[in-house]
């Protein structure tokens, strides 16, 4: 065989190489028009967007890594900044990290196993790590945004600002537990993604509906818990 010759291993490597950028593409497309739905929704506080997002950039990180979900965290915050968002570079900055500090844990800890208890504890922990970095960050950068003292942040934390990232960690980790193992699967039937990765929550022999109807439960609590926090219930 010549040496510049393409195995077929490579040819299917380079294929898949190539259908992984355009799938990341259309999930960062797809992830920027939820963004943009989702600013019809009313600020919880006069500032707190409920963004859904994550959900789309949390899938394309289960099945491509956390280096992928980094970088749609980063696309779709530039994307938005450069069109929709009127907060700014500091706006663009809070949202790479909030969206890159809940997704990427996730999708770390579930990568490692491929299994729905990893999702479940990765998700959990991307709450937590969402929670407590825009807990850090808000203090650090809502005075300098709004011009308001830091003590009025404090003021804020527990009433507003740990419930709110708090409720939107859960209703983006409910949908994502209800949408990846479908998403995934029709994207391996169109040979988008390799057939060996599998999907939380799905089992070839049998499917499994406890994981599915625990995230149904999961998101209608949070959607009840953001209506609550707009002042709707």
């Amino acid at each position: 065989m010549p040496s510049d010759a393409i195995t077929p291993t490579q040819h299917t490597r380079s294929l898949y190489n190539t259908k992984s950028l355009v799938t990341m593409a259309m999930l960062t497309a797809l992830a920027y028009a939820v963004m943009a739905v989702c600013k019809v929704i009313p600020p919880i506080g006069g500032f707190l967007s409920l963004d859904l997002k994550d959900t789309v950039i949390a899938i394309g990180g289960f099945l491509y890594g956390p280096l992928a979900a980094l970088l749609m965290s980063v696309a779709v915050s530039f994307l938005e900044f450069l069109t929709v968002s009127d907060t700014g570079w500091i706006g663009l900055l809070m949202n790479i990290i909030a969206t890159a500090g809940f997704v990427c844990p996730a999708v770390y800890l579930y990568r490692r196993k491929h299994k729905t208890s990893a999702a479940v504890v990765g998700l959990i922990t991307g709450i937590v790590c969402l929670t407590v970095l825009m807990v850090l960050w808000n203090y650090i950068m809502t005075p300098i945004f709004w011009g308001m003292p830091r003590e009025a942040v404090v003021d804020m934390l527990v009433p507003l600002i740990i419930p709110f990232n708090l409720v939107k960690g859960i209703l983006n980790s409910a949908l994502i537990m209800l949408l990846y193992p479908p998403v995934s699967t029709a994207l391996r039937k169109i040979q988008l993604v390799p057939a060996h990765q599998s999907a939380p929550g799905e089992v070839k022999a049998k499917f499994n509906y406890v994981p599915t109807v625990i995230s149904a439960v999961v998101l209608v609590t949070g959607i009840l818990m953001a209506l609550a926090m707009m002042g709707i219930l």
